[in-house]
């Protein structure tokens, strides 16, 4: 049994957030949940709305917590919105709170493929925000998640707006491979590692048991309904993601996708005992979403 935990959890209005916090509120963790954007709070919930993540509104309240869930990041960068500010600025000032709040761990999602050799502007903004948690002091974990699919994900958003549109565009060959993970097994793994030693200090990746290539996943996602799938040209995916913000695919979307990036789901496995759900048996059987 585990024992009353109080955990905090930034970017709270996001995806991935809103599953984590419904999941812990079900657990009756003591939650403290911050975001920029006002969110519909759960039982158990402590809520902070915060622009600028201001230490007067949130030390008080999340001191002595058992952990920070850090999930505040963007992979999209616009005029208003910078990789650096967002995925690595804040982290260090997330890392400041904690050390100044007596915080016992401190755990951040980065992204599957970051690496010290990546020349990615995303991955390198991550790359840094990996370098402060783990050289903060605190006991951290890391995860680096591949595609996380659920109720309302972006990547199936993106899919399923195409297919109304009557077609989906598949950039260049379609061979390279993502490893999509279900949010249901994410939320599991993301509370284990707030209260099991054996997550301290280790960087994971988060990643689902299948390794398909991107052009199956489509078939699949989109089987038994009318949509024509159509290969676009590589080099014209990325010039309209250039000149176009509204673009099917930004810069960086397409970089991390025909990335072939590939996780240890066996090491995952290993560390959290958890059976995990194949995505592709899922969707072959259409109960995915």
């Amino acid at each position: 049994m585990v024992k009353s935990l109080k955990i905090v959890v930034t970017g709270a209005s996001g995806f991935i957030a809103k599953n984590l916090r419904k999941y812990l509120s079900e657990k009756n963790v003591d939650l403290i949940s911050i975001s920029r954007n006002n969110f519909k709070d759960f039982k158990c919930e402590t809520k902070i709305i915060s622009k600028n993540y201001d230490e007067k509104n949130i030390l008080k309240k999340i001191r002595n917590s058992d952990a920070i869930i850090h999930l505040v990041g963007i992979g999209k960068q616009s005029i208003n919105e910078d990789y650096d500010v967002i995925n690595t600025d804040l982290t260090k000032h997330i890392v400041n709170l904690s050390k100044k709040g007596k915080i016992k761990k401190i755990i951040y999602l980065s992204g599957l493929g970051v690496s010290p050799n990546t020349s990615l502007g995303y991955f390198i903004s991550k790359y840094n925000a990996e370098r402060l948690v783990i050289n903060s002091g605190l006991d951290f974990t890391i995860f680096r998640p591949s595609y996380i699919i659920g109720k309302d994900d972006l990547f199936s958003k993106h899919l399923k707006k195409q297919m109304k549109s009557g077609e989906i565009k598949i950039p260049g060959s379609g061979k390279y491979s993502i490893q999509p993970i279900l949010i249901s097994d994410v939320v599991k793994v993301i509370f284990e590692s707030t209260y099991q030693p054996k997550f301290n200090n280790k960087i994971v990746d988060l990643v689902g048991p299948d390794y398909v290539p991107f052009e199956k996943y489509v078939k699949l996602f989109s089987k038994g309904v009318k949509t024509k799938i159509r290969k676009i040209n590589l080099e014209d995916a990325y010039h309209d993601a250039i000149i176009n913000s509204k673009s099917d695919f930004g810069i960086d979307d397409l970089n991390i996708l025909i990335g072939d990036f590939k996780g240890d789901h066996k090491k995952l496995s290993k560390i959290s005992e958890i059976k995990f759900q194949s995505v592709l048996e899922l969707l072959q059987t259409g109960r995915l979403l």
